[in-house]
C-alpha cells in the first residue's frame, strides 16, 4: 500500500488517523510506501512516484525510511491519499495524475475525481435541506446582508482552509466587521461560504466518520474557554459521543453521493443537527474515537480497503 501524505516526520503519532492505517497495514503483513505530493510524476501517460518503504512503531523514534526508488503507481494494490488540505492548485493536480493509475489493477481512496468534486465547504450544499442557511460569495454587500438577514450572527469560512484556519464569527455592531469581511474575502477578490451561526457549537462539532457510506464512529470535539471553532487544530478537546437518529439521518440521506463519488473514507461535521462539513481529503478522528470508545476504527477501515480489492480482481 502506496500513503500520499504531510512528512512523515511532521505528524502526531498520537493523533493522526494515517498513522494508525500505516501501522495496521503494516501489521497484517501488507508493505507500507511513503510519498509527498511532490514526488508525484507523469510518465509515458502513467502515475508515478518517488516513494520509500516505510516501517513504523509506537516510540519516540517511530519511522524508518528505505531507500528511495520510482515506480509506477499501479503497481500498487491500494494507493491512499491522505494529504492534509489547504486544497490549492496543487492538490488538485495531484488529483489529476492520480486519475491516470488504472482502476482495474489499483484502488485508490479516495477516488482522485471525487476529491476534486467535493470540497469541504462545498460539497456540502449537494444537500441544502440538510445545512444551515448558507451563502457563498465575495461580495462584502451580500455578506452585510445576509449577516442581518441570520439575526445578526454568522460565521465566515474560505474555501480552501481546513482545521479552522481564517475562520470568523461575525455580529453585527462590532466595529471590525468590514476589517473582517475585507480580510476574509481578501477585499472581495476571494469566494467565502457564510453560514447562520449556530448557538450549539457551545456544546460541541461532532466528528462522524463513514466508511463506504456508513457511521462507523463520532467523537464530540469542543471548544477551549473563549473560543468557538471546536476543531482540534484550534484547540477543541475530544469527548465521547454516541450516534444520535439526526446523525444517522444525515449519513443516510448522503451515503448514495458519497459511495457514488467514490468518496468511501469520509469525515462529516455535524453541529445543532446541521451538516456543516463533508472532509474527503483526509479525514480524522479515529484516535480520539478509539481511545474514548474502545474501538479499533482503522481495523475496518483496512478490512474494507482489503476486500474491495479482492473483490474487484475476482
Amino acid at each position: 500500500m502506496a500513503f500520499v501524505m504531510d512528512p512523515i516526520w511532521s505528524i502526531n503519532i498520537d493523533k493522526d488517523t494515517t498513522f494508525v492505517l500505516m501501522l495496521e497495514s503494516q501489521q497484517r503483513g501488507h508493505e507500507v510506501w511513503y510519498l509527498e505530493l511532490k514526488d508525484l510524476f507523469v510518465k509515458d501517460g502513467r502515475a508515478w512516484g518517488s516513494v520509500s518503504e516505510l516501517s513504523l512503531k509506537r516510540a519516540e523514534e517511530f519511522y524508518t525510511l528505505g531507500m528511495r526508488v520510482e515506480m509506477p503507481l499501479d503497481e500498487f494494490d491500494v494507493v491512499w491519499m491522505r494529504k492534509d488540505p489547504p486544497f490549492n492548485m496543487d492538490y488538485i493536480y495531484a488529483t489529476y495524475i492520480l486519475s491516470l493509475i488504472d482502476p482495474k489493477k489499483t484502488l485508490v481512496i479516495n477516488n482522485p475525481r471525487g476529491i476534486r468534486e467535493s470540497n469541504e465547504k462545498l460539497y456540502t450544499l449537494n444537500f441544502p435541506h440538510l445545512i444551515p442557511p448558507t451563502l457563498v460569495t465575495k461580495d462584502m454587500g451580500k455578506l452585510r446582508s445576509f449577516l442581518a438577514e441570520m439575526g445578526g450572527e454568522i460565521v465566515v469560512k474560505p474555501l480552501d482552509s481546513c482545521g479552522g484556519e481564517g475562520v470568523f464569527y461575525v455580529r453585527e455592531g462590532d466595529k471590525n466587521v468590514n476589517i473582517i469581511l475585507e480580510t476574509v474575502t481578501e477585499k472581495g477578490s476571494r469566494y467565502v461560504l457564510a453560514q447562520k451561526f449556530i448557538e450549539k457549537v457551545s456544546e460541541g462539532d461532532k466528528r462522524v466518520i463513514l466508511l463506504n457510506g456508513e457511521p462507523i464512529g463520532a467523537v464530540l470535539r469542543v471548544a477551549k474557554p473563549g473560543e468557538f471553532r471546536c476543531n482540534f487544530h484550534s484547540g477543541g478537546s475530544p469527548v465521547k459521543a454516541e450516534l444520535e437518529s439526526r446523525d444517522l439521518e444525515i449519513c443516510r440521506e448522503i451515503a448514495p453521493r458519497l459511495v457514488s463519488d467514490g468518496l468511501y473514507f469520509v469525515g462529516i461535521d455535524i453541529i445543532g443537527g446541521y451538516l456543516t462539513e463533508i472532509n474527503t481529503t483526509s479525514p480524522t478522528g479515529i484516535q480520539e474515537i478509539n481511545r474514548l470508545c474502545g474501538t479499533k476504527l482503522e481495523s475496518l477501515v483496512i478490512d474494507f480497503a482489503e476486500g474491495f480489492f479482492q473483490k474487484e480482481i475476482l
